[in-house]
């Protein structure tokens, strides 16, 4: 067990985002991206209910995902203020990730289970993605923002009104190392303690 717990400890702590532009261009095997989904479903989650969908994006998908995303941020072209830069760099964003995976939430039905614990069991899916990912050495990163929790986002996944979106998750082999972690503050000042 010490050796289990070390090992767990190291994880959680080693754990980094790494962007798609900190990637090398090698491709991922599918395989690895399955193991990935499989530890995802083994988050916790109130009543079973399992809300966590995924997406996997790649090859000449991750071209349309990018356009999407470019065009979500500046739908016309010739619009004062269109700024080309900005819009490629959206659009070719997902090509330099090996997949990326849309991530979104079916909401449940049963009215004992608030909204709220439904989106952090997904959040629960996508940390044990991260882990995973660490732990094969692979780099990884979850793309939030407006375009994360939007309803084009939803619908450009092929979901229904019975969901919503909640992000991207870039995967990718790290082009260098993890950067060194850090903390502003321990966990002390962020913790009280009660008898």
């Amino acid at each position: 067990m010490k050796e289990e717990l070390a090992i767990l400890k190291r994880i959680l702590a080693e754990r980094r985002s790494i962007k798609p532009e900190d990637y090398s261009g090698e491709l991922i095997d599918d395989h690895f991206v399955k193991l990935i989904l499989e530890q995802a479903n083994w988050a916790p989650t109130h009543g079973y209910t399992e809300p966590w969908r995924f997406v996997v994006y790649k090859g000449e998908a991750l071209n349309r995902l990018g356009q999407f995303l470019a065009t979500y941020d500046q739908a016309d072209p010739e619009a004062e203020g269109f700024n080309q830069i900005r819009f490629d760099r959206k659009a070719n964003r997902p090509a330099m990730a090996s997949h990326v995976i849309g991530i979104a939430m079916k909401s449940g039905t049963n009215p004992k289970i608030p909204e709220i614990e439904e989106v952090a069991a997904v959040a629960m899916a996508v940390q044990n993605m991260w882990l995973m990912t660490h732990t094969l050495g692979l780099g990884s990163y979850w793309s939030t923002g407006e375009v994360a929790f939007s309803e084009a986002l939803r619908d450009f996944m092929g979901f229904d009104e019975d969901h919503k979106a909640m992000g991207l998750f870039y995967l990718g082999k790290p082009a260098k190392e993890n950067p060194k972690g850090r903390r502003i503050s321990e966990i002390e000042s962020k913790v009280r303690w009660e008898d």
